[in-house]
């Protein structure tokens, strides 16, 4: 009996020893400079994205925040180095749709739905759909029963195979019966060149950075846009859903996450600091002005959204037969 006494008392002292560590360690943490990794080139919206992140965890932990570009396989190379980072707290990473719709293109080296501790959600861009003036269509309607009298016949530009642009592209063909031939690029800028030169005649951007200066200018027309409400910057053009098709929505999202394992402690401290940063009038500003929309989460609701981005893109590229160049 005095030895099963023993035994209980010694299994409750080393849990209460565990628990004391951990909150020592929470209490410490972080006591010397971060690394948060965007797996994509510096410079553009996504990097402004990770900086912003940075310095709002920078300021608010008493850290430097080092943010690290590891571009490379549509995001997939700079997501795996954080998949396989030490869960200790310094090193955290930009996560982005790509964490979606990569699994189901082709074998990554790394599980979207095991190995990552999902922080905070942070914002979407706005995709919309533009033409040429010269396209005899000027709203969805129309060019919906344009493509339907020139099956095949209409060239549209995506930044890529697999691109959220693309995918919704795919989506929007699907739901409406329609068939447009695609012709993938490697950027937005190329695409808009194209499409103002009329090499093409209907462009899906990922965001409004590139083609709102042109739609302004009257150089281009806005058809509509991808996201489920209208677009702060262009307020009279609507969204592919009210138009007639509300299941087709898609907006290219970033959050911030890190490898599996991180203490809840470290993820509360980051999630709390990131959705009190996020709402602060500067950073709002600075990405409306882009077409960007603020929507932080706690960290239980940016896992689950994860897991219905995953199985929703899922079910649209296997529908859409779509494979990885």
């Amino acid at each position: 009996m005095g030895s099963c006494v023993r035994i209980v008392v010694g299994a409750i002292a080393v849990g209460v020893a565990s628990v004391c560590a951990n909150q020592a360690f929470a209490q410490t943490w972080p006591s010397k400079a971060m690394r948060l990794i965007v797996p994509f080139p510096p410079g553009g919206p996504t990097d402004l994205v990770g900086r912003a992140a940075a310095t709002i965890l920078s300021d608010a932990l008493g850290q430097p925040v080092i943010v690290e570009n590891r571009p490379g396989g549509n995001g997939t190379i700079g997501v795996d180095v954080l998949a396989k980072s030490a869960p200790d707290g310094y090193t955290i990473g930009l996560t982005a749709i790509t964490l979606a719709t990569a699994p189901h293109l082709g074998k990554v080296p790394f599980d979207s739905l095991k190995d990552f501790s999902p922080i905070s959600n942070l914002l979407s861009m706005t995709p919309l759909i533009v033409a040429h003036p010269s396209l005899p269509a000027n709203n969805l309607a129309e060019l919906i029963a344009y493509a339907k009298a020139n099956a095949g016949k209409i060239a549209f530009g995506t930044p890529g195979v697999a691109t959220v642009p693309h995918l919704a592209a795919e989506m929007l063909q699907m739901a409406a019966g329609i068939k447009l031939l695609h012709v993938p690029y490697k950027g937005a800028t190329q695409q808009i060149q194209d499409l103002l030169a009329g090499a093409i005649l209907l462009d899906f951007q990922s965001s409004l950075v590139v083609a709102l200066p042109n739609v302004k200018a009257g150089k281009l027309k806005p058809i509509a846009v991808l996201t489920p409400k209208r677009a702060p910057l262009l307020p009279d053009v609507p969204t592919v859903a009210e138009s007639g098709y509300p299941n087709v929505s898609a907006s290219p999202w970033f959050g911030l996450g890190g490898p599996a394992g991180l203490t809840r402690e470290m993820v509360t401290r980051m999630n709390e600091a990131l959705v009190k940063g996020m709402q602060s009038k500067e950073i709002v500003d600075r990405f409306t002005a882009i077409g960007a929309v603020i929507h932080t989460s706690t960290a239980d609701e940016f896992a689950a959204f994860i897991r219905a981005e995953h199985a929703r893109w899922g079910d649209v590229i296997r529908q859409a037969g779509i494979k990885a160049e």
